[in-house]
């Protein structure tokens, strides 16, 4: 058995700044952003900048678009990146640190780098995908089936842990167990198990049946 990770919402609760870094970017802008959490919500850059702007963007102003939000949640979580780690999950990985790990994530490279680095977390991660490795993004399976192949492994054989619709819906698809983390939405339908963060008891139990299965 193998653990793969999303990101935002799983290792790091991170979409109130994702959020407010959204804000601060279309206010000057004019464009409205009181639905910016409900458009973003598991979804790539360039999908969402796409239903904020448009489908008439060139590929450059697209990628303008984005590097420049991304820029400034950067800015925002970069010096608090600690107090916004998912509870547990640090202790969660050193007590499986003997477990091969991949984080694969819609994010941008940059801010997952700037995530596992700042939190020191990177050291647990033999594999790290993100958004633009992929020509499909979640809700597609395609991130999970590849990261599960640099893991020299099949999805089959995967833990994923995920937050969102399209990463759950992703995850199943790949054909991996799912367990969902409460921290981003409450409906996780589909997951095998669902958990506040990683105090939860429970999680360890699951995880001992499915070593035994």
């Amino acid at each position: 058995m193998k653990f793969i990770f999303d990101l935002d919402g799983v290792i790091v609760h991170s979409t109130p700044l994702h959020v407010k870094a959204w804000e601060a970017y279309l206010e000057p802008l004019g464009i409205d952003s009181v639905s910016i959490g409900r458009i973003m919500l598991g979804r790539h850059n360039d999908d969402i900048v796409r239903e904020l702007f448009g489908d008439a963007l060139t590929p450059t102003e697209l990628c303008r678009h984005g590097a420049a939000k991304e820029a400034i949640y950067r800015e925002m979580i970069r010096p608090h990146v600690n107090e916004h780690i998912v509870p547990g999950v640090r202790l969660f990985l050193e007590r499986h640190a003997g477990v091969d790990k991949a984080v694969a994530s819609n994010a941008e490279r940059a801010n997952v780098d700037c995530i596992l680095r700042e939190s020191g977390l990177d050291r647990f991660f033999r594999v790290v995908l993100d958004g633009n490795q992929v020509s499909r993004p979640k809700p597609d399976p395609e991130i999970y089936v590849r990261a599960a192949g640099m893991l020299d492994t099949s999805p089959e054989e995967c833990v994923i842990f995920e937050d969102s619709k399209a990463g759950i819906e992703a995850a199943r698809s790949a054909g991996a167990s799912v367990v969902g983390l409460r921290t981003t939405c409450t409906d996780l339908t589909g997951v095998d198990l669902a958990i506040d963060d990683f105090f939860a008891p429970e999680l360890e139990e699951w995880l001992r049946e499915q070593e035994s299965t």
